[in-house]
């Protein structure tokens, strides 16, 4: 009966997804007309996979940048193991794949991974054939999953996260997600916390684990003190007080402009690199900044002399150099219901942390910096700016912070090794 329940609830889903197919395709253009990069390779979004794509890989699905950049290390050293091999690597989007090619080039087969129609996961299954599925964090599609593991390809889920509100919405579909869940081969996860969620919704505790987030071995590239001192230079920053607020969303950056004009009352010459979570928005955040009588550019733009009230980041991959220039770091995505956004790499560059209520996509991460007193949690605009106030002011306190951060991060490290060794263990099964 279960299972009869399961199947009709499946089909009911396949049904839904192919009467939303149309409005999926709108969405993809309308999608294409703010950020062109969306408009090539449609194909490969409904299961077209390019003729260099080889077959039998091991296959690792990031979805977006910031998945891109933490499996880096860890395919890296997949691939140094076994020589071999083939490996694929999908993103769902263009930032994603930017970073794919920034970070592997050419040692992996790279393309947009299939939205979950079965008949585009069927066609891409069918072509690719992959030997091995690895899934990052929350990437659970039945479609996908049901079809890889009727094929007998193993599924594992890695750096696996169960926030407590994706646990309650998994619950109230249980008749879906607990098949789904039980087909994957084995699910490592981010903290104790997450394991035990996955096992509540009926997950085999034998097939669960806790290796921790890769995410804390981050590898800082060998050049960055260069880009970062090139990047002063260039920005005309030398002389400066500099604050940054990274990753940010539509409803954060006037906030965070308006937090700025009334720090500059305390601190005239200080700046701001105010750097959206897509790139491309640089010139909607320039128009917000000039409405507030405030000068701005962008960190994409040529060696200047003058002196510029905001600095916009606009290239991708410069974050972490941007980071090295601020002596505060406020982290996006935490000012709205967005869930913020990685604190670990302001944390290793030995930054103090500034975030905003919304940390549910880091909430053991957060909890340890905080444990340590190197993350303030603020509960709105003016509390931003009452905080991080205090720390430009107080040059002890930041070094302490920052400290303190570089040192948490530094004890979490080593996932990327036991991820690895589950890997391997997988593929002799």
């Amino acid at each position: 009966m279960r299972y009869l329940g399961f199947f009709l609830v499946l089909s009911f889903y396949k049904v839904l997804l192919w009467l939303g197919l149309p409005i999926v395709y709108l969405r993809l253009l309308m999608r294409a007309r703010r950020e062109p990069a969306y408009a090539a390779r449609r194909g490969e979004r409904f299961g077209r996979v390019p003729d260099a794509i080889k077959s039998g890989a091991i296959w690792f699905h990031t979805v977006s940048a910031g998945e891109s950049i933490a499996a880096a290390p860890l395919i890296k050293k997949m691939i140094d193991n076994l020589p071999e091999q083939n490996f694929l690597v999908t993103t769902m989007t263009p930032t994603g794949s930017e970073q794919v090619h920034q970070h592997l080039g050419d040692s992996v087969d790279h393309c947009y991974a299939p939205y979950d129609f079965s008949f585009a996961v069927s066609s891409f299954l069918r072509k690719t054939q992959p030997r091995m599925l690895v899934l990052m964090e929350t990437e659970i599609w039945p479609n996908l999953i049901m079809q890889a593991n009727a094929l007998g390809i193993p599924v594992v889920l890695i750096n696996a996260r169960m926030s407590e509100r994706s646990a309650r919405g998994y619950q109230r579909m249980s008749w879906l997600s607990r098949p789904v869940l039980e087909a994957i081969t084995h699910i490592a996860c981010q903290s104790a916390e997450h394991m035990q969620r996955f096992i509540d919704l009926g997950v085999d505790a034998q097939k669960v684990s806790v290796l921790g987030s890769v995410k804390y071995d981050l590898q800082l590239p060998q050049n960055l003190a260069k880009q970062a001192s090139l990047l002063k230079t260039q920005l005309n920053l030398s002389a400066r007080p500099v604050w940054i607020a990274s990753s940010t969303h539509p409803g954060e950056e006037e906030q965070i402009i308006q937090a700025h004009l009334l720090l500059r009352c305390q601190l005239p010459e200080l700046c701001l690199l105010l750097v959206p979570r897509h790139s491309h928005r640089a010139g909607e955040v320039g128009k917000l900044i000039k409405q507030y009588n405030l000068s701005w550019r962008a960190s994409s733009e040529g060696p200047t002399a003058g002196v510029y009230d905001v600095i916009v980041g606009d290239v991708m991959g410069q974050l972490l150099a941007l980071y090295s220039l601020a002596d505060v770091a406020f982290v996006g995505g935490s000012l709205v219901d967005h869930g913020g956004h990685n604190p670990i790499e302001p944390g290793l560059l030995g930054l103090p942390i500034v975030a905003g209520p919304a940390d549910f996509n880091f909430v053991e991460v957060v909890a340890r910096l905080g444990e340590a007193g190197a993350y303030k949690k603020i509960a709105n605009a003016g509390e931003l700016t009452e905080v991080v106030s205090e720390l430009l002011i107080d040059a002890a306190g930041r070094e302490q912070m920052g400290s303190s951060a570089r040192a948490v991060i530094m004890s979490n490290v080593g996932a990327t090794q036991r991820t690895l060794a589950l890997l391997a263990s997988q593929l002799e099964v």
